[in-house]
């Protein structure tokens, strides 16, 4: 059976971390920057992560498909 999750513990633990709080809002940035709203069927693709030292520069970001997005962390 599983358990529920503890939302309130991750975001203490994880989501609610500085590194984190500054990544959401780059994530958001990124999303406004490229001007796609909520629904839209793509999603923002940083070309280098920013796990990775990764930015928002225009030339570092694009819009993909969300099976592309999500496809490209798993391989």
């Amino acid at each position: 059976m599983k358990r529920k999750r503890d939302y309130k513990r991750e975001y203490e633990t994880f989501h609610g971390k500085p590194d984190q709080i500054k990544n959401r809002s780059k994530r958001n940035q990124a999303r406004r920057k490229l001007k796609l709203k909520k629904g839209d069927k793509r999603e923002v693709d940083h070309k280098k992560p920013l796990s990775k030292g990764g930015g928002n520069g225009k030339s570092n970001l694009r819009a993909v498909s969300r099976r592309t997005n999500r496809k490209k962390g798993s391989s």
